[in-house]
């Protein structure tokens, strides 16, 4: 896909979509907005190292698309841009500029990754600009003090891997357990929950710890540098391509560890599948919004829904792949923001309207997860589930876990 906005056309295509939202009294427009159009835009990585994640962006267009058949806000159309970054920082920090101060956009929308937000949040802040449901579980973007244009989507990555840690205090109080992180924001937020989570523990029940660099070809030293610690328990931190390697790796070296992985490497088609259904058979992970291919969703009426969707608006997509209904979930999302902002589409009032969802349930949410903020709580929702992977699907397990 191209950098420039003839490549942004000719890679994926501009899709215009319209949505319905109550009228308000009075009309009030921030940039990109006007009577018939409302423009937003977002980096996602289409090529590069986490190029499987692509598939939220393209599924975004494909909802939006629907929407737009559908009807109208108010006669109102969006034009979302959607430019590939590679998961590049400098890409994503060049494409954000000229979504902003050459594609004048009402705002930036559910772009990919921790580090590449991490290179544009504070400029966006600096020009009042929304920056919406950055998919990271990053804290620092749950902060309205300090960065009151930028939230969150994802749970809080420090949170999820102090659910990790509890879970093996509970299970394993002995356990010996390695780490191996991404060595960039995303990976060192989830070993500070981490160990947060093991408390006093940590010092003696890590044994072990391992890094890797985005780009890196290849995990198999880490994992067999890790292996040799003599680990009964492997805290797996990684993302899409990472993780597959080291599901692989440690199953065909032989090393058998409870092992966890992030709730971002748990795609079946993405992950699971290029390691190798029968290697990753006993993974633990969690789990926020409904796995496509868990059999206890055969007969649900929003699965049905998206697998239509799915048929009819992106066919190219994997059915499969919860990456999929992620995207689907946050864009559904962002409907109920615009619907709230009515009439009043200025960058302030979408951002009061971001800080004022109470209660939000989605269709393709977990029982027990919903979206409430404040303009003190940045962070959408910190619920999950634990799952763990039988060799076919997901299954969940326990109950609801909060922070």
């Amino acid at each position: 896909m191209g950098t420039g906005w003839s490549g942004a056309l000719a890679g994926l295509g501009v899709l215009w979509f319209a949505l319905a939202s109550p009228v308000s009294a009075q009309k009030n427009y921030g940039p990109g907005v006007s009577d018939t159009e409302i423009k937003i835009g977002q980096t996602m990585p289409y090529s590069g190292p986490l190029s499987s994640y692509g598939t939220i962006g393209r599924a975004q267009l494909a909802y939006f698309e629907m929407i737009n058949a559908k009807g109208g806000i108010n006669g109102r159309k969006i034009l979302l841009i959607s430019l590939d970054d590679g998961f590049t920082p400098p890409k994503t920090v060049e494409h954000t500029r000229r979504l902003v101060e050459s594609d004048n956009v009402l705002l930036i929308f559910s772009s990919l990754g921790s580090p590449t937000n991490s290179a544009i949040y504070k400029y966006l802040n600096a020009k009042k600009v929304p920056h919406l449901f950055a998919i990271s579980g990053a804290a620092k973007f749950e902060d309205p003090k300090h960065y009151p244009w930028t939230m969150r989507w994802h749970p809080g990555f420090q949170v999820e891997a102090a659910i990790y840690a509890r879970y093996i205090l509970r299970t394993n109080p002995k356990a010996k357990i390695a780490v191996l992180y991404q060595n960039d924001d995303f990976g060192k937020e989830y070993l500070k929950g981490f160990k947060d989570g093991l408390g006093q523990a940590a010092a003696k029940q890590i044994v072990a710890e391992a890094s890797y660099e985005p780009s890196d070809p290849s995990v198999a030293s880490q994992v067999l540098t890790l292996q040799a610690s003599g680990a009964d328990t492997f805290a797996d931190f990684s993302t899409a391509k990472a993780a597959a390697q080291s599901i692989r790796e440690a199953y065909d070296k032989g090393w058998k560890p409870l092992h966890i992985v992030s709730q971002v490497a748990t795609s079946v088609t993405g992950v699971l599948q290029p390691a190798g259904l029968d290697k990753s058979v006993g993974l633990v992970s969690s789990a926020y919004y409904k796995d496509p291919t868990d059999p206890r969703w055969a007969n649900d009426p929003a699965l049905k829904v998206w697998r239509e969707w799915m048929k009819q608006h992106y066919p190219a997509g994997d059915p499969t792949d919860g990456q999929n209904v992620l995207a689907y979930t946050i864009a559904q999302a962002l409907v109920k923001l615009i619907e709230q902002c009515g009439d009043d589409l200025s960058r302030e009032n979408v951002m009061r309207q971001a800080a004022s969802l109470k209660g939000v349930t989605l269709p393709l949410l977990l029982p027990g997860i919903s979206i409430t903020t404040s303009a003190t709580d940045y962070a959408p929702f910190d619920q999950l589930w634990l799952q763990r992977f039988d060799g076919k699907q997901w299954t969940l397990f326990g109950d609801v876990v909060t922070p």
